[in-house]
């Protein structure tokens, strides 16, 4: 009885991991947006001011 236990538990170890991994693969086609828009904006302002 204790080993289907044991089975049992490095099973969901082993599902939790794989699904991370392809969850982070998955993930990896989208881009996060960058602050270069608002860095442009920032020095377009400082230009203004001066």
């Amino acid at each position: 009885m204790q080993e289907h236990w044991v089975w049992l538990i490095i099973l969901l170890v082993i599902g939790v991991v794989l699904s991370n991994l392809m969850v982070l693969k998955y993930s990896n086609k989208f881009k996060w947006p960058t602050k270069k828009e608002s860095s442009k904006e920032n020095t377009e302002d400082d230009s203004s001011k001066q």
